[in-house]
């Protein structure tokens, strides 16, 4: 249960974060745009790319022992930095904001949350190297029970967001409730943060 926590919270403190694909995806949302469709996308594209980062990662440790090593001080880095830069957005009074747009067919709709999601580097960054670093560190078992809450978080905010955005959008588009969950994910990345430095400097 505990490694299936963290894989959650490790996810979700990441995918919440404001940018492209959640903006595309409230967009969506809003608009009733295949709202099943883009998150289903979304989603199983973060379960893919979790999967492969997990046992690639835990394949390189097994055989490289030292590259935990520097692995876990460039999830460190990124994880504080990250962490800031959710505090300083939270400062900034940022906000999602859902462009109006004409209606697109189902095709249409699937190619541009394909793009949206595969042509953003730090996809790969967040579930492959960063996520994927953190859950191979767990044997087999540890690395499915790590990838099941890694992903469960990702299928829960893409459909919670694509399906609640018309309902919440009043709220969404309010600077202040942004500010609210940039500055409580913040403190869950700077305090993931925290452990892998620990880790890392013992």
């Amino acid at each position: 249960m505990v490694i299936f926590i963290k894989g959650f919270v490790v996810s979700l403190s990441l995918i919440v974060a404001i940018g492209a694909q959640n903006a595309f995806v409230l967009s969506q949302g809003v608009q009733g745009r295949y709202p099943f469709v883009v998150a289903l996308i979304c989603a199983t594209i973060d379960l893919i790319l979790i999967s492969i980062g997990v046992a690639g990662i835990g394949l390189l440790i097994s055989s490289q022992p030292e590259l935990v090593r520097w692995i876990t001080l460039a999830g460190a880095v990124f994880l504080t930095l990250y962490g800031l830069r959710l505090f300083l957005s939270a400062l900034k009074n940022e906000r999602l904001k859902a462009a109006s747009s004409a209606q697109y067919t189902l095709s249409k709709v699937i190619a541009l949350t394909l793009a949206v999601s595969l042509l953003n580097p730090h996809v790969y960054l967040d579930t492959m190297l960063l996520i994927g670093s953190i859950g191979a560190v767990y044997d087999v078992s540890g690395q499915l029970i790590f990838v099941l809450g890694a992903s469960m978080a990702s299928f829960l905010w893409f459909f919670s967001l694509s399906y609640g955005a018309r309902a919440l959008s009043p709220v969404l588009a309010k600077p202040k409730a942004w500010q609210i969950m940039d500055t409580l994910f913040g403190v869950m990345m700077c305090s993931i943060a925290w452990t892998l430095w620990q880790r890392f400097l013992s």
